[in-house]
């Protein structure tokens, strides 16, 4: 296929990378990398709270845990939550089991001892972007990584507790090509590994039904479509 401007969109892949660990690098990984080192600024010993543990929240757990910060996952799921373990989570929350207004937030506050220091919304709803920022203790930083349509209404964001604890908000999309190096040089060593993220793999007669069922809860971890 034809790419405009490749000397600068296309990343060339290192020999010791197989092709399902570059395909996990994808959207997610590379998403949650910038996410979290780039504009959230993970740093060793910090707390990071990661709300939704789809591949782009396993990814940030791993990424997160690689920076040395410790980690506190929060999901519905049991199985996203026993990925996010594996991936380092230090702190798994079952957030189906905290459903009253508040409760996620305060758990994490808790667990971390006054709150996160980075907070990531990685699922995109009004109630997992309000709960990362109601999770951050003074000072501290909101990504925000879901996507929030603005067809689907604006959420009516915690401002009181941005202004009253100097909390910083950021946006974080996808990441440019030229940050790849720094990303492939942790996939290499074996700091990160994206491969692990891959639960299942399916052809590509499987894949309209897949398509047709990302409306609902799927299985953790991510699905590779390997062209058999």
């Amino acid at each position: 296929m034809a790419v405009h401007n490749a000397d600068v969109n296309l990343v060339r892949l290192p020999d010791e990378l197989d092709y399902p660990a570059a395909a996990a690098l994808g959207c997610r990984f590379a998403t949650a990398f910038r996410a979290v080192v780039s504009q959230g600024r993970a740093a060793a010993g910090e707390w990071v709270a990661v709300h939704g543990c789809g591949g782009v929240g396993l990814s940030a757990v791993m990424i997160a845990a690689a920076c040395g910060a410790q980690v506190v996952a929060v999901d519905v799921a049991p199985g996203a939550l026993e990925l996010a373990r594996s991936c380092g989570a230090t702190i798994c929350l079952d957030g189906s089991a905290l459903t009253e207004p508040g409760e996620v937030a305060a758990a994490v506050r808790e667990a971390t001892g006054g709150g996160a220091h980075l907070s990531l919304d990685a699922l995109g709803s009004h109630a997992t972007c309000t709960a990362s920022i109601e999770s951050l203790r003074r000072r501290g930083r909101h990504v925000q990584v879901g996507l929030l349509p603005a067809a689907q209404g604006r959420p009516a964001l915690p401002m009181e507790l941005v202004i009253a604890f100097e909390l910083e908000l950021r946006g974080s999309h996808g990441m440019p090509a030229h940050a790849y190096p720094e990303l492939l040089r942790l996939v290499t060593a074996g700091v990160l590994r994206p491969a692990e993220l891959i639960t299942r793999s399916i052809g590509l007669t499987e894949v309209p039904h897949a398509l047709a069922t990302m409306d609902r809860p799927a299985p953790g971890g991510m699905c590779l479509i390997h062209p058999r």
